[in-house]
């Protein structure tokens, strides 16, 4: 029997500016879904009477709500995979919140609606009483934990790995059209399109070879895949985070440091000396009330967060990603005196003779 799938929203790949080069595209296109390390996500639950959906009643012309609140023991099961991706020892750390608005991830368990969230960063442009994530299935029964780590793994930034240019797959395309048409997938051909026979940029996938092991693999029935000849009786990951899962993820969000940053001095331009999709951290004290801007100087593509202190956990205060601009990134926010400020910036890429450098001002 065909698995039921994960079903990402279709949308349009990002439209950068004409003339970019390819290593700077290349960058750009790898990095941009993925947070800045040491961001603290934090996840709520849909709760309420009112969390849910309205949907057509096939046939009958009337429409019913259906709920986005799940079973505790669903849940739970969530809240499992949270901890198993972050005991890994990211840099990236999970926080259950109770009140929405603090939320950057949100998510529902809408039967039928199918397993999917939002790739990475994509969750900031969700409206604050909709769903980042959802699940559409019984998540404790046998063999399906693996969904909730898969999602959590495209809430991190991570792609489906059966789409990796790399992986050498040559499809039976209209058998496979045929066979997520049906039940329990029900796909459009436009869905399936998207989600399984479309090849991602090699600058999009999650490393330079293909990891058939990985969470982000799809199982696969036989009779879809036609080479590699190994797969045509059909691919059946273990659905658990696979070693290259977990080499991926660490390597964008390797562990902090014990140390605190170093600090970022009102009017003295810090050079970073970064090379392409690493970070570089500092801790902003400021001793006067008032509105401040922090910003990069350089010919780079760059992505900067200030992060307020409260109850010693970094917050999101406000960001700006400079990627493909002829501008760099300045963000102006309000600092308290007496309280810590974080400044994180990630290098996409530079060019030109001179250095990429943050100055707080």
């Amino acid at each position: 029997m065909t698995a039921r799938y994960c079903s990402l929203a279709q949308q349009s790949a990002p439209a950068f500016a004409a003339g970019l080069t390819a290593e700077r595209l290349s960058a750009l296109i790898g990095g941009r879904p993925m947070w800045v390390n040491g961001t603290v996500l934090h996840y709520c639950f849909f709760d309420g009477d009112a969390d849910g959906s309205v949907i057509a009643v096939p046939g009958s012309g009337e429409t019913r709500r259906v709920s986005w609140v799940g079973a505790k023991e669903q849940r739970d099961v969530v809240r499992e995979c949270f901890r198993e991706w972050q005991d890994l020892g990211i840099g990236i750390s999970f926080v259950e919140v109770g009140d929405r608005s603090e939320a950057e991830l949100r998510i529902g368990f809408q039967l039928g609606d199918g397993s999917w969230s939002a790739v990475g960063k994509d969750a900031l442009q969700v409206g604050l009483n909709e769903r980042t994530m959802n699940f559409g299935w019984d998540l404790t029964a046998p063999g399906e934990r693996g969904t909730a780590l898969h999602e959590i793994g495209h809430a991190l930034g991570m792609l489906h790995e059966h789409q990796s240019p790399f992986a050498g797959i040559h499809w039976d395309d209209e058998a496979v059209y045929a066979d997520l048409a049906g039940p329990p997938n029900f796909w459009s051909r436009d869905r399936t399109f998207f989600n399984i026979l479309r090849k991602l940029d090699p600058s999009e996938v999650n490393g330079s070879v293909w990891d058939p092991l990985s969470i982000m693999e799809y199982p696969f029935s036989s009779g879809l895949i036609l080479e590699p000849e190994q797969f045509r009786g059909g691919l059946n990951p273990p659905g658990g985070l696979s070693p290259l899962d977990k080499e991926f993820v660490l390597r964008w969000y390797p562990p902090l440091g014990p140390q605190r940053p170093p600090a970022l001095v009102p009017f003295r331009s810090a050079p970073l000396r970064l090379g392409p999709g690493e970070q570089a951290d500092f801790a902003v004290e400021p001793s006067e009330t008032r509105e401040y801007t922090v910003g990069t100087f350089g010919d780079s593509d760059t992505v900067v967060v200030v992060f307020e202190e409260r109850d010693g956990e970094p917050r999101f205060l406000s960001g700006q990603d400079d990627g493909g601009t002829p501008h760099n990134a300045t963000v102006r926010a309000r600092l308290v005196k007496g309280r810590r400020y974080f400044v994180r910036v990630r290098l996409y890429s530079a060019w030109g003779s001179g250095e990429t450098a943050v100055m707080c001002w």
